[in-house]
């Protein structure tokens, strides 16, 4: 599949790179990386609509902001170069480092995941990934049954199956993020991870232990009445992909489902939940 980079640079940069991501990601943008001066932000070719992105940046930035977008279009072949030149070591706390097959083992932590994440969001580099990643290692998952929605990379599933968790059911609506979780969780030594491409109605089991969801906003607006369907009494969920100003419009939605919030977490302006399903 053939990609379309784009170049987004702002000044002043926070929080208005932050934006860009939650703007974009609600197109088929599916991986970002960070810079000092904005994001780069990656679309399949054939989703790609150049008045499209300009509009929404136009409608959602204010008159303060001055930015500048470039694009590049990027063949198949040249996107895993592409991502082991951007590709740096991720670390969260002195707890778990996620490293590509081509860093140094040297700079390996505790617990280590290695990916390489070709064509899919989630490196471990967004600061939602990292909260998600600090929830898990604070739970207790041994034994427990895991759905991670919108897997990416697959480095939640993992994380969980790390942490001794008897099955994860990893999903994603990309065939290709499906692919790369199971070829990661090969490469991780994983054996209780089943990949399965679609959304939430593809998703047939009830009684899940614990259920991660490192999605946006809206999606996860619309996905909570299913989460607390499939979720155990009892059980925990965990979200995030959104703005702390978006933490009290999911904590009262998921209080009307009958879910009780335990912790709220935040990394820069980004936002992370802990959720308990009531008796």
């Amino acid at each position: 599949m053939d990609y379309y980079e784009i170049t987004l640079n702002c000044t002043p940069r926070d929080p208005w790179a932050d934006i860009a991501v939650a703007l974009l990601a609600e197109l088929p943008f599916d991986s970002f990386v960070e810079t000092e001066t904005g994001i780069l932000a990656y679309i399949p070719a054939n989703e790609y609509k150049e008045l499209e992105v300009k509009e929404l940046i136009d409608q959602n930035f204010n008159s303060e902001v001055d930015y500048s977008i470039d694009v590049r279009f990027i063949e198949q072949e040249n996107w895993n170069a592409k991502w082991e030149s951007d590709f740096e070591p991720v670390y969260v706390g002195e707890e778990l480092s996620i490293l590509a097959p081509f860093h140094d083992k040297s700079l390996a932590k505790k617990r280590t995941i290695e990916i390489m994440p070709k064509m899919s969001f989630g490196t471990g580099h967004h600061q939602t990934t990292r909260l998600m990643c600090s929830f898990l290692l604070e739970e207790h998952v041994s034994g427990k049954k895991v759905l991670d929605m919108g897997t990416g990379t697959g480095i939640l599933a993992i994380l969980a199956e790390q942490l001794g968790a008897q099955s994860i059911l990893a999903v994603d609506i990309e065939d290709w993020s499906v692919e790369n979780t199971l070829e990661n969780a090969e490469r991780n030594d994983c054996s209780r991870i089943e990949g399965r491409c679609g959304d939430i109605d593809c998703i047939t089991e009830k009684e899940f232990d614990i259920i991660l969801a490192n999605i946006n906003r809206n999606i996860l607006m619309r996905h909570l009445p299913s989460y607390s369907e499939k979720l155990k009494t009892n059980g925990v969920l965990f979200l995030s992909g959104f703005f702390n100003s978006d933490a009290e419009d999911l904590k009262q939605a998921a209080q009307e489902l009958g879910f009780n919030v335990i912790i709220q977490k935040s990394e820069e302006n980004w936002c992370a939940l802990k959720f308990e399903k009531k008796d």
